[in-house]
């Protein structure tokens, strides 16, 4: 439960129709077994206790009663369990069968979820035997010693030690209804939905079913855990396959093999999906309105919470994949589709900008690095999209002190072959003079002497970009602007910037697709060697020819920065929980306190280089994180970041404890 992370399961015992004794010893080697894996939310099928296919045995009274005294065995060997179980059976109330799903937890039966939507159509006939359940909470004296018992479809299972948990249930055909009460519940405050199912085989069903919980799961930003019915039960007309699916947010985190029963696990990222909550204004909060159904009422009306505690396992290891590079995608098919969507808005926002200032060229500082290089290849489709001939690109080429051969041909050799124009502007001596200018010694290698360059560069595009009638299209990337690595009013400024809201591991994979589908071998050739150079702003004078200032042994690794920033951005984790998913995710990469020490310098030079992304030019949004100041990120340029430094303090690595202990 550490870090708003709950382990979950969905399982499927192997049970005999109508007897109950052996299908409840199945189920509590189930929650045994869930016990030992550490589970804090079980699910298990409908009526899992009797058999979802007993038929008019449902009539019968030895089921029934014997159905409500296996199931007190299950509340009784759940006293030592730190679990919330949900189990399937039928329950007699009033002379009346309803097809309910028992929310146990620590001995205690804390209500009972009635289905509401009865299939009787094809091969179901529920309504022979079961009544749909009530939706408002029903309290009646039928517990097992004759003690109240709430029953209704609108419970809500709170646990009072994790306040992101809130469990609802819905069983089978409820979420393939129109309305599924899992939409009310969702609004209600409900994080996780639970399905106790019993939906039998049909060719191709598997994949509707999966499609159908991943998106309910989306569209209500939950969690949700479906269990479905397997071998065991009658196969008079009807085969089970035990397909059980954990989604979160759209995402499929697990699912069963069919035709086999047993469980599958998962953790559920419970902050995760409140912080999308929060996020959406559209999404609807306890005390707004829902109008479809019976009517408009407040989202939480005639709901009962009912609270439970767990105890919690502190978890070190997380059952579930975490992405070490979340704005990758890592199939080759997804990555490519990805990569060609991406140009696409880039080129089509450019393409915008140009038509729209009548600008016929652009300029480019083109350096023989990625950034550089993305922005040529971008102006490039624009161009062709526009009709404009390439040779009205406008390549600058700015040698100075740190410029070593390699990039300086690259960079040549890309803009011949791409059919734009060069021109090389030499800065050496415009920078020494402004070096005398303002009084400074070339020997100093400070950031005076760094952003000298830098500025002296952009001043060049500029004016050049006025000569021509055109726009400097702004080459920096998303990651360099969250860690502000960008010189003010130097390589930070342009009048449209196509890379703003690309990280850097996307930006190797963008060239990587162009140079692998552009077709033109000589210019894939130049593309593969500009991959294979070390990161630099070459600002610094190389040693024997080879480049000697590399940005990553400065600021850290792109692929780290780029994890924390896609966390700290789109779901506003504490620093603690990111360095825990960062040393899973990058395990036999990074130590525990090499991650801890880039994570720090990351949130120092965020917080402090807010001023430079709050004048940022204009630029496309291509994700879902974007640190436009005009989007996605609003941000104050002088907050405090005390706060988040502190809990970071209070990470302690295996090293850092041994050292206390000495």
């Amino acid at each position: 439960m550490k870090d708003g992370f709950i382990r979950v399961a969905a399982a499927t015992p192997t049970i005999k129709v109508a007897d109950p004794e052996y299908n409840r010893k199945e189920i509590v080697k189930l929650m045994e077994q869930g016990e030992k894996e550490q589970v804090e939310i079980m699910v298990f099928p409908e009526l899992a206790l009797t058999g979802y296919t007993c038929q008019d045995l449902f009539l019968q009274y030895p089921l029934i009663r014997k159905a409500k005294e296996e199931l007190e065995k299950i509340v009784q060997a759940s006293k030592e369990m730190d679990m919330l179980i949900f189990v399937g059976l039928p329950w007699e109330r009033r002379g009346k069968l309803y097809n309910v799903a028992g929310a146990v937890c620590r001995g205690k039966l804390l209500g009972l979820v009635p289905k509401r939507n009865l299939p009787n159509y094809s091969e179901f006939y529920e309504l022979r035997h079961f009544c749909p359940g009530n939706d408002r909470p029903w309290r009646e004296n039928d517990g097992f010693s004759g003690e109240p018992l709430v029953m209704g479809s609108r419970l809500l299972f709170r646990c009072r030690t994790m306040p992101e948990l809130v469990a609802a249930a819905e069983l089978c055909e409820d979420v393939w209804a129109p309305c599924p009460p899992s939409i009310r519940h969702s609004l209600a405050g409900a994080s996780l939905i639970v399905n106790c199912s019993a939906s039998d085989e049909t060719t191709g069903k598997d994949v509707y079913r999966r499609e159908l919980i991943c998106g309910q799961s989306a569209r209500l930003v939950c969690g949700y855990v479906y269990a479905n019915a397997g071998e065991g039960e009658s196969t008079q007309d009807l085969v089970f396959g035990g397909q059980n699916i954990i989604a979160e947010n759209g995402t499929c985190l697990a699912e069963s093999k069919r035709f086999s029963n047993g469980m599958i696990i998962a953790d559920l990222d419970l902050q995760r999906l409140n912080s999308e909550r929060r996020r959406m204004t559209t999404y609807g909060a306890f005390h707004q309105t829902s109008s479809w159904g019976e009517g408009s009422e407040e989202a939480g009306a005639g709901y009962e919470v009912i609270d439970f505690v767990l105890k919690g396992h502190d978890k070190t290891r997380l059952r579930r994949v975490i992405d070490k590079a979340p704005f990758v995608p890592h199939q080759e098919g997804q990555r490519s589709k990805r990569c060609e969507e991406i140009l696409s808005i880039q080129s089509m926002g450019l393409k915008k900008r140009l038509a729209h200032t009548g600008s016929r060229s652009a300029v480019i500082g083109i350096s023989g690095g990625l950034d550089s290089t993305l922005a040529l290849l971008v102006t490039t489709r624009a161009f062709d999209l526009l009709g404009i001939p390439r040779s009205q690109i406008q390549c600058v080429t700015m040698p100075c002190y740190g410029t070593t051969d390699r990039t300086y041909q690259n960079a040549c050799a890309m803009t011949r072959k791409i059919g734009a124009s060069l021109k090389e502007v030499v800065i050496k001596d415009a920078v020494a003079l402004h070096f005398r200018d303002i009084g400074h010694d070339p020997e100093i290698h400070d950031v005076t002497y760094e952003n000298s360059q830098a500025r002296e560069r952009t001043q060049i595009l500029m004016d050049i970009a006025n000569q021509q009638g055109g726009l400097v299209i702004g080459t920096g990337d998303m990651s360099e602007l969250a860690l502000g690595w960008a010189t003010y009013n130097g390589d930070h400024m342009s009048m449209y910037g196509v890379n703003v809201g690309v990280p850097k591991t996307l930006v190797r994979h963008l060239v990587r697709y162009y140079a692998d589908t552009c077709g033109e071998k000589e210019l894939s050739q130049v593309l593969y060697d500009v991959l294979d150079t070390p990161v630099s702003p070459e600002l610094l004078p190389p040693e024997d020819g080879k480049i000697s200032q590399k940005t990553e042994d400065l600021v850290g690794p792109y692929e780290l920065h780029d994890f924390f920033l896609y966390y700290v951005l789109r779901f506003g984790y504490m620093p603690s929980k990111i360095w825990r998913m960062a040393v899973q995710a990058f395990e036999g990469e990074y130590s525990p306190q090499v991650i801890k020490k880039w994570l720090e310098v990351f949130y120092r030079r965020f917080f402090a280089q807010q001023f430079k992304r709050s004048c940022l030019p204009d630029g496309p949004k291509v994700g879902s994180v974007a640190v436009s100041p005009r989007g996605d990120l609003r941000m104050p340029s002088d907050a405090s970041r005390r706060i988040w430094l502190e809990d970071l303090e209070e990470i302690l690595t295996e090293d850092e404890m041994k050292e206390k202990e000495i």
